[in-house]
C-alpha cells in the first residue's frame, strides 16, 4: 500500500513530466494541454477554486444552475450587427477556422468548472481583446490566473511558456512577461467573468459589455 508520501511524490513526478512534454510540444499541441490538465487539477485545488469562485453569488448560482452555452449557430450569430458580442464571436470562429467547443455532460461540480472554461474560451478571448497568438494566449492564461484563484493548471501554463523562451528563444522573454503583467493586471481590474450566461448577451453590443465588466486595456 502507497504511504501519503509515496502517493504525493508519485503526483508530482507526473505533474512534472507533463510540464516536460508540453515544453517539449509545439505550441497549441491540444494532446498535451489535455494531459497537463489530468497531471495537475488534483480535486484538493479544484476544490479551492470551486470555493472561490462561490464566494460571489454569481459564481454560486453558476454552480448551482450549471448553464450551458448550447448549440451555437455561427452564421445566424455572424448576421447580427458588428458592433455586438455575437458578431465578434462568430467572426472571430469563422475567421479562425474553428468550432465552437462542446465538453460533453457534466454531473458534478469539478465538471461543470471545466467544461464552463472549456466553452466560454473564445467568448473570454473577445471579451479581453487577446488574440489567438502565443502573446494573447500568455495574456489569457494570466487573466485566468488572476480570475480563477490560483489553479495549478494555469500557473503551469504560464511557467511553460517562459521554461520554452528561455531555451528555445530567449528573445521572446520580454513580450512574455509583459503579456503576463497585462492579463494578470486586467483580470484583477475586471469583474468575474465566471458563471456568465453568454448565450444571453449574443445581441449586445461588445464595447458596452467590456465597460460593464471594467475590462481595462493597459498599455505597458
Amino acid at each position: 500500500m502507497y504511504s501519503i508520501d509515496q502517493l504525493e511524490q508519485t503526483w508530482q513526478d507526473k505533474a512534472l513530466d507533463s510540464i516536460i512534454n508540453i515544453v517539449r510540444a509545439p505550441d497549441g499541441d491540444f494532446e498535451s494541454v489535455g494531459q497537463l490538465a489530468s497531471a495537475v487539477n488534483d480535486p484538493q485545488s479544484l476544490q479551492k477554486v470551486i470555493e472561490h469562485l462561490c464566494s460571489t453569488p454569481q459564481g454560486k448560482q453558476a454552480f448551482q444552475n450549471r448553464p450551458r452555452l448550447g448549440d451555437v449557430n455561427l452564421q445566424k450569430l455572424y448576421c447580427l450587427p458588428n458592433n455586438t458580442l455575437g458578431y465578434a464571436y462568430a467572426n472571430h470562429m469563422l475567421k479562425n477556422n474553428l468550432e465552437p467547443l462542446s465538453a460533453g455532460q457534466v454531473e458534478s461540480d469539478n465538471q461543470f468548472l471545466g467544461a464552463h472554461l472549456k466553452e466560454t474560451h473564445d467568448i473570454w478571448h473577445i471579451i479581453t481583446g487577446c488574440d489567438t497568438n502565443i502573446i494573447g494566449e500568455i495574456q489569457l492564461e494570466a487573466f485566468y490566473v488572476a480570475q480563477l484563484y490560483f489553479t495549478r493548471f494555469w500557473l503551469a501554463l504560464l511557467a511553460k511558456n517562459l521554461v520554452k523562451a528561455s531555451i528555445y528563444d530567449i528573445e521572446v522573454s520580454t513580450n512574455y512577461v509583459d503579456a503576463i503583467a497585462k492579463g494578470w493586471l486586467m483580470g484583477k481590474q475586471a469583474k468575474p467573468l465566471f458563471g456568465i450566461e453568454w448565450n444571453l448577451l449574443w445581441e449586445k453590443p461588445l464595447e458596452d459589455i467590456r465597460t460593464s465588466f471594467n475590462i481595462i486595456f493597459s498599455e505597458i
